[in-house]
């Protein structure tokens, strides 16, 4: 009977094998180097692990209804058929004064385009909504995941910080940031007060102001030109308080004219009439930057402080640039 030799059966191995032929090992560490270098600069990297959930949300309006009511009449007609939507793990539902909002909260790596087309067709095949609410809204929810929040700050005016964070958003946009949000500043508001006496004693109503306004703050389109490269508009946009207080109501039959000046008084509200923020006792802004499950934050956090740096040393004597709730503290 032949006999097996036990060193030859343990050189058989795939150790043993590397062992006797040294330069296949070698070569296959060279290959596995050179995939790891090749593959580096597109590996996604965060600070924390991503937990995505994505979710629609259909919300209606019902003004004047209490909590009660919009529970019974809205949720728990809308809720039986947004379950039977495919693709729903869980679902949440809030009742309140005037408002019913249903959240659904899908599997994960679910197509939420879908899902929110199915959701429509789901909340449109119901027709029992009481009369006096307002059409569903569906909305598909966005992941975000924060990054880190940027203020600006200094001796300035609030107008002068609010033109320095949109040149920052501008500059964030142009290397790849784009899902920012400015904080501490909106849009300048008029606001028109009639007094109720006003109103009777020039006999004209709110409708009818109202109607003038919409009329008059806005050019109207009057087509293309040419290849429709260009468009032309006719009539002047109103928008200043002096122009709006120069808008014609009506013509008297003495000759005069009845202005929304003389029956209305106007202001402007400025940017940062609902909320103001402060570094100490000046002005400041925050601009949130965050990401999508696609994002690195880590080479975004990168590029945010390469473009602050940059444009701090444009910046007025004075104003600061920070970083605040960044995720790599």
């Amino acid at each position: 009977m032949a006999k097996t030799d036990p060193d030859t059966q343990a050189g058989k191995g795939i150790l043993a094998y590397f062992t006797r032929h040294a330069t296949l090992a070698n070569l296959i560490l060279v290959v596995m180097i050179a995939a790891g270098v090749i593959t580096y600069p597109r590996m996604r990297t965060q600070f924390f692990p991503d937990i995505i959930v994505d979710n629609v949300t259909v919300s209606v309006q019902w003004q004047g209804a209490g909590a009660e009511d919009v529970d019974a009449a809205i949720v728990q007609v809308l809720e039986p058929s947004l379950l039977a939507v495919e693709g729903v793990a869980s679902t949440s539902s809030s009742s309140k004064e005037g408002l019913a909002r249903i959240t659904m909260e899908f599997e994960p790596d679910w197509d939420m385009g879908r899902a929110a087309d199915d959701v429509q067709i789901a909340v449109d095949s119901v027709n029992t909504l009481p009369d006096e609410a307002e059409e569903p809204n569906v909305r598909r929810g966005a992941w975000r995941d924060p990054v880190t929040d940027v203020i600006i700050t200094g001796p300035v005016g609030v107008d002068q910080l609010g033109r320095f964070a949109d040149e920052l958003v501008a500059r964030l946009f142009e290397v790849g940031i784009t899902r920012t949000t400015i904080r501490g500043v909106v849009a300048p508001e008029t606001v028109i007060e009639v007094p109720s006496l006003s109103l009777i004693r020039h006999d004209v109503t709110m409708s009818e102001i109202a109607g003038l306004i919409a009329e008059e703050v806005a050019a109207d389109p009057a087509g293309d030109v040419s290849s429709g490269a260009a468009r032309v508009r006719t009539g002047v946009a109103k928008r200043s308080v002096e122009d709006i207080e120069a808008i014609v109501l009506r013509n008297n039959s003495d000759g005069s004219k009845l202005t929304i000046g003389d029956v209305a008084s106007l202001r402007v509200d400025g940017i940062d009439r609902d909320r103001a923020y402060y570094v100490g006792d000046n002005p400041a802004m925050s601009i949130n930057v965050t990401r999508s499950a696609q994002g690195d934050a880590i080479r975004m956090q990168a590029k945010i402080e390469e473009v602050t740096a940059e444009m701090l040393l444009e910046l007025p004597a004075g104003v600061e640039i920070d970083l605040i709730r960044t995720r790599a503290e």
